[in-house]
């Protein structure tokens, strides 16, 4: 600062005022911060009258802080940018002792820097003869407060212009000035979460409306971890669903993992998860657990990975397990994702863990879109009482074996079989005597028949069984196979029935699927016939 500048200090102090203010209102829409800091310590400067103006600014990631901007000649800046410093670096200088009107100054021979833990620049200038000449082993420093006294950084100022020492009066313009300051850098780093919070909300804009048209399970959680880890900036994400036995977590989609990963072969325990899901560690429907929580609330099994993007501090994410329940529409627990390795280092604000929860609930919803989708897709292929594939399955399959067997010259035998005496097993014990008397049915077509063969509920009481590459010989094996577990089964239980049966094998490449269903149709109700004849006879 000039001695020039200090005679006429309102005047000054309303421009340099005026000049960090539209700095502070310049910054509010930058998201780039080394862009940010070079304005405010340009500013500083040339307002002031400092040669040298060094930020330093707090790393929440790892506690400390580092010179992000030098202001100065060459040599002050290849000397300290990039230099970090501890608070065991700056508790000592920010010493009651030091402090003018909110600034630290600290004159030459009041500090012993010998023992001083970090870089430490002293220019090599002359000393004037005035009693206040500044002292190239003077320091000035200033806190940069933002909202909340939340310490933001320190100014360093060097080498005034006017060669003097500054006095208690342009200390507190000096500290005026570093209000403005700290305002720009809130107002920066605030512009930079807004802009990753809207980038966020974009992608997931973005992953949902794909969502919408993706009806594939693995798709949809696959696009849900790409969404993450774009979005909100996790190195690692993977999402597991709850298997059929309702309690192994197994992984269906994963971003940030090689396809040999430990974690993408080993499944988890729901069971033993749900120890972290604890409401004193819940924020936002996500689950933050601290990692000696979580090693004690775990087995060793369960811990099959350990975040390698570590920082240090109260603000810094230090091997925690952050883990997000997927929920059904009963609220039920389906799956989880799991995320970690944030590339900031740091604990996940609110609104990024709102962001985790929203990404959450639109795959839980999609998943829940896409089984019912599922669900009714199996539906118009199958029985819903014996789960076999119905008529119009058994029709599609039939054209293909038909074309297939023409292709190969292999033969394709077809089976119709039509339960004897339903309607009067109805009559004497109910519809649901009936119903379980078809599911039994069904149970036997599902398990006695060769891994290649199909069976299909193709009307009340009618069933047919396709059975490739097998000749007339082999389908009265396969038939005689189910009545004698008819007979066996009707032995043991009032719930008895028979079957008739009835076999065609395709005999030429002309004959078509409705030909070859007419014929096994026809040597069935043959079947039928002979057997009502014998029991009238008898």
């Amino acid at each position: 600062m000039t001695r020039k500048l200090k005679l006429s200090r309102d005047a000054g102090e309303l421009s340099g005022v005026g000049a960090l203010v539209g700095v502070t209102e310049l910054v509010r829409a930058e998201s780039d911060l080394p862009t940010v800091l070079s304005l405010i310590a340009r500013t500083v400067s040339e307002v002031l009258g400092f040669g040298t103006v060094v930020l330093n600014l707090y790393r929440r990631e790892w506690d400390d802080f580092c010179v992000a901007t030098v202001h100065g000649d060459k040599d002050v800046q290849q000397a300290l940018a990039g230099s970090t410093y501890g608070w065991e670096a700056w508790t000592p200088l920010l010493d009651e002792r030091f402090l003018r009107g909110g600034a630290y100054f600290i004159k030459h021979g009041e500090f012993d820097w010998e023992g001083h833990v970090g870089d430490r620049y002293v220019p090599d200038r002359e000393i004037g003869d005035h009693p206040e000449a500044w002292n190239p082993d003077d320091e000035v420093f200033v806190p940069l407060y933002g909202p909340g006294d939340e310490l933001l950084g320190i100014l360093s100022i060097g080498d005034p212009a006017s060669g003097l020492r500054p006095s208690d009066e342009e200390l507190g313009l000096l500290v005026g000035f570093a209000h403005y300051a700290a305002q720009a850098l809130a107002a920066a780093q605030a512009a930079i979460i807004r802009e990753r919070h809207r980038g966020a909300l974009e992608e997931l804009m973005h992953v949902s409306s794909g969502l919408t048209r993706t009806l594939s399970t693995d798709a949809i959680l696959q696009s849900v971890c790409n969404g993450i880890a774009n979005a909100l900036g996790y190195q690692k994400v993977c999402a597991d669903l709850l298997a059929d036995d309702g309690v192994t977590l197994v992984t269906r989609a994963a971003a940030g993992w090689a396809d040999t990963d430990r974690l993408l072969e080993q499944n988890l325990s729901l069971t033993e998860i749900g120890a972290l899901f604890d409401p004193e560690y819940e924020l936002a429907g996500c689950f933050l657990v601290p990692n000696d929580v979580a090693r004690e609330r775990l087995a060793a099994t369960q811990v099959i990975y350990e975040s390698e993007l570590n920082g240090r501090g109260p603000h810094a994410w230090n091997h925690h397990w952050l883990v997000i329940p997927l929920r059904g529409p009963l609220e039920e627990v389906i799956g989880v994702i799991w995320v970690d390795e944030p590339e900031d280092r740091l604990l996940p604000s609110e609104e990024r863990l709102q962001a985790l929860r929203i990404f959450a609930n639109q795959a839980a919803s999609a998943l829940t879109l896409a089984a019912q989708f599922e669900q009714m897709r199996y539906l118009a292929n199958h029985d819903p009482l014996t789960q076999l594939p119905n008529r119009r399955a058994f029709m599609r399959e039939l054209e293909h074996g038909v074309a297939d067997a023409v292709e190969s010259h292999a033969p394709l035998a077809l089976v119709v079989l039509d339960l004897d005496g339903l309607k009067e097993l109805n009559d004497r014990h109910g519809h649901a005597g009936g119903d379980d008397c078809l599911l039994r049915i069904g149970r036997l077509l599902r398990t006695e028949l060769r891994p290649h063969d199909q069976a299909f509920r193709i009307g009340g009481d009618e069933f047919a069984i396709l059975l490739p590459r097998t000749t007339l010989a082999g389908a009265e094996e396969v038939t005689a196979r189910l009545v004698d577990w008819l007979e066996r089964s009707g032995r043991s239980s009032i719930l008895r029935v028979e079957a008739s049966f009835g076999i065609a094998v395709k005999e030429s490449a002309e004959e078509t699927p409705d030909h070859l269903l007419r014929r096994a149709d026809e040597a069935m109700y043959r079947t039928k016939h002979e057997r009502k004849l014998v029991r009238a006879s008898s």
